[in-house]
């Protein structure tokens, strides 16, 4: 790869990229500004008829969404369709300070853009990066003449090299492109190789290292312990529901790669259309299973349902007797947080209204998100949280630990805490998943286990998470620290699962292996 030294001294170009801190909120009595935004909701009642499915060929890089036709063409309302504000009786607004940092600006392409737009879900769904072309294009706006190489920044790189080394990166990766504006313009552009967000979701294949033997794209065994397609029965009382195989934005780690996103250079999907036939046949087989009372809502994403579906999905769970507790599985919180307080888009209403009907009924209804790193919380995100901790939605929070991500005590703990902070319960910190083509993201166990020992007493209790490791076969979540053997030589670790019995699982042992020792070092 072509590079030149530069002086220890030797500055880049634009101004240096801080995140912002997160300020306190308005609250109570505090004046408000409700945020103004389009409406890109459908408003169907899909009461008795057929779910939207996709439109055109799910199996290209210009996936169309079950949000609107196309990605970038916003939906049109239908006539005389209930208006999705009026879901709730009282509409919910959100406290925004009028001098809040205006982030975004410092992104080139959205140097123009107005608060009024960036907070507009229709605005975002329209400006969201996606495929190869459209990435190209992104990265020649933004990216400086030349970026750091090394982390000192005694060696520069091109813009065109770092280019070349992202569409490699894409070339070789499991996962699709897709970035929303948000999510991007929480990049430091200045310095795109080191950023935590950048590793995350776009691949350099110049970092990727060689995969273990044992990686493959399906690692927990979730199609070998599907009754029905998109209805995972692993846990006696837990199934996972997969409704959709679509993301706002695309992580380069998914544990679903095998299904999520498009097709790539590397993987064919087997995708997971919204049909109204496969949701039957999954609520069927969850009505027929009295030992199941607990549903996980996931995909592909919760936050790509129309707001319809979401209620349509949330009702049927809540009517069956032997549900007691549901939760709907979205990034979009880190990702896409304008969304919740669009208040011309029907989801959140949605959701709010389900929770409360859950409520009503006896039952538990939460939302599980994924923050990674604190660079991706913002003003904008803790007022969504904020949105959703007034109106009684339970919020938790999944981290998946990655290696120049979150892997430094001084990083999680800080994610941890803002995430309190902003009343996210820190609820899972995963060992990354043995998936292929993420070696040069995962870290020994060893990492996890020293994590949980530093952490563990600085934070309240109920505010710490568990640090699990999702066995590789289908053996589910297990404490990390509870390990029966390991060899930190070999880097293998060994672990039982009491309590997951099926497919001739009883008392088999489940091996975790540490990324290559050479690569890793």
């Amino acid at each position: 790869m072509l590079s030149r030294i530069v002086r220890p001294n030797r500055v880049a170009r634009g101004p240096a990229f801080r995140p912002t801190p997160v300020l306190s909120r308005m609250t109570g009595s505090s004046p408000r500004l409700q945020a103004q935004v389009a409406d890109v909701s459908k408003g169907i009642d899909t009461a008795g008829r057929p779910l939207p499915a996709f439109v055109g060929n799910p199996n290209t890089q210009t996936e169309p969404s079950v949000v609107g036709p196309t990605i970038g063409t916003p939906p049109p309302v239908s006539p005389g369709a209930v208006r999705p504000e009026n879901i709730l009786a009282t509409p919910v607004t959100c406290g925004i300070q009028r001098d809040r940092d205006e982030f975004w600006r410092k992104v080139p392409v959205w140097a123009d853009v107005t608060a009024k737009d960036f907070l507009s879900y229709r605005w975002s769904v329209a400006n969201t990066v996606q495929g190869t072309a459209k990435l190209f294009k992104f990265l020649q706006a933004v990216v400086p003449e030349e970026v750091p190489l090394d982390k000192l920044g005694m060696q520069m790189q091109s813009r065109d090299e770092f280019i070349k080394d992202v569409l490699d990166g894409v070339a070789a990766a499991t996962m699709a492109i897709r970035m929303t504006p948000y999510i991007l313009s929480r990049v430091n552009w200045q310095d795109p190789r080191h950023d935590p967000i950048v590793r995350q979701f776009l691949p350099m294949k110049s970092i990727m290292l060689p995969d273990h033997p044992k990686l493959t794209l399906d690692s927990l065994h979730e199609t070998a312990d599907s009754p029905v397609k998109g209805l995972v029965h692993r846990y006696t009382d837990k199934a996972l529901f997969l409704p959709t195989s679509v993301c706002p934005t695309y992580c380069m780690f998914c544990t679903r790669s095998y299904t999520v996103g498009a097709d790539t250079d590397t993987v064919t999907k087997a995708s997971l259309k919204p049909t109204r036939r496969r949701w039957e046949e999954a609520f069927a087989y969850i009505e027929s299973r009295p030992e199941l009372q607990d549903i996980v809502v996931s995909g592909g994403d919760s936050y790509y349902l129309q707001p319809e579906q979401l209620t349509l999905i949330g009702e049927r769970l809540i009517s069956m007797p032997n549900i007691k507790r549901f939760r709907f599985a979205s990034k979009g919180l880190a990702v896409a947080p304008t969304r919740v307080l669009d208040e011309k888009d029907g989801w959140v209403n949605a959701l709010i209204d389900i929770s409360n009907k859950a409520k009503k009924a006896g039952k538990s209804m939460a939302l599980h998100t994924h923050f990674n790193n604190p660079n991706e919380i913002s003003w904008i995100s803790s007022d969504a949280t904020q949105k959703l901790f007034e109106n009684g939605v339970m919020v938790r929070n999944q981290t998946v630990l990655l290696r120049g991500v979150n892997d430094d005590y001084e990083t999680m703990s800080t994610l941890i805490r803002q995430l309190a902070d902003n009343n996210i319960t820190p609820y899972y910190v995963y060992q990354c998943d043995m998936v292929e083509r993420v070696e040069h993201l995962r870290t020994p166990l060893q990492t996890i286990l020293d994590l949980e020992a530093k952490i563990r007493g600085s934070i309240a209790g109920f505010m710490t998470p568990s640090f699990v490791v999702d066995l590789p076969g289908g053996g589910g979540k297990r404490l990390a620290c509870s390990y029966q053997n390991y060899d930190r030589e070999t880097g293998v670790s060994t672990f039982m699962a009491p309590a997951v019995r099926g497919r001739d699982k009883a008392n088999k042992v489940y091996e975790y292996y540490d990324p290559s020792i050479v690569g890793y070092r």
